[in-house]
C-alpha cells in the first residue's frame, strides 16, 4: 500500500463565510485564484451539487494537467468536501479528498481551513505550498472585490 499524507492550511479571509464559500463554486472565480501562480487554470467546469463533478484544465508552465473530482458534501456556507485526482501524479488513478471549512470571525471575516487528505506522500510539499499560495490568491481576489 502506498503511503499517504494530509496537508492542513488555514487562512483568515477578508469576507463573510457565504462569500468565501461561493468563490469555490464559481467557475469564473476559480479560474482567477485556484491554481498557484505561475500555474493557471485554463478551463473550469463545476457542477455544484452533491455527486456533481468538477474539472480543471491546467497549464502548469507549459505542461497540461487535468484535475477532476466529485462533490461529496456541500453545506453552504460551512463545508465543502470533494474528491481530487491529478493526471500528473505517479499513479493518476489515485483519489484524494479535500475538505474545506468556513468559520465566521469578527469583522466580517472567515477562517478558511483546507484539509487535503490521502495525498501521495511525494506530493505533500507541492500541495502544502500550493494550497498556501492558492489561499493567498483567493484572499487577494476578495480584497480587490
Amino acid at each position: 500500500m502506498n503511503e499517504t499524507r494530509t496537508v492542513h492550511v488555514q487562512r483568515v479571509m477578508p469576507a463573510r463565510p457565504e462569500e468565501v464559500f461561493d468563490e469555490w463554486l464559481n467557475p469564473d472565480s476559480l479560474r482567477e485564484w485556484m491554481c498557484p501562480r505561475p500555474t493557471r487554470c485554463v478551463t473550469v467546469t463545476v457542477q455544484p451539487r452533491v455527486g456533481g463533478a468538477f474539472r480543471f484544465d491546467v497549464d502548469d508552465v507549459g505542461t497540461s494537467v487535468l484535475i477532476t473530482g466529485q462533490f461529496v458534501a456541500i453545506e453552504r456556507p460551512r463545508l465543502l468536501r470533494f474528491t481530487w485526482t491529478n493526471s500528473d501524479w505517479a499513479d493518476p488513478t489515485t483519489t484524494s479528498i479535500v475538505t474545506v471549512t468556513f468559520e465566521p470571525l469578527a469583522d466580517a471575516q472567515t477562517l478558511m481551513s483546507i484539509e487535503h487528505a490521502m495525498l501521495p506522500s511525494q506530493e505533500y510539499d507541492n500541495f502544502h505550498h500550493g494550497w498556501i499560495k492558492t489561499a493567498d490568491q483567493l484572499a487577494d481576489l476578495l480584497n480587490a472585490g
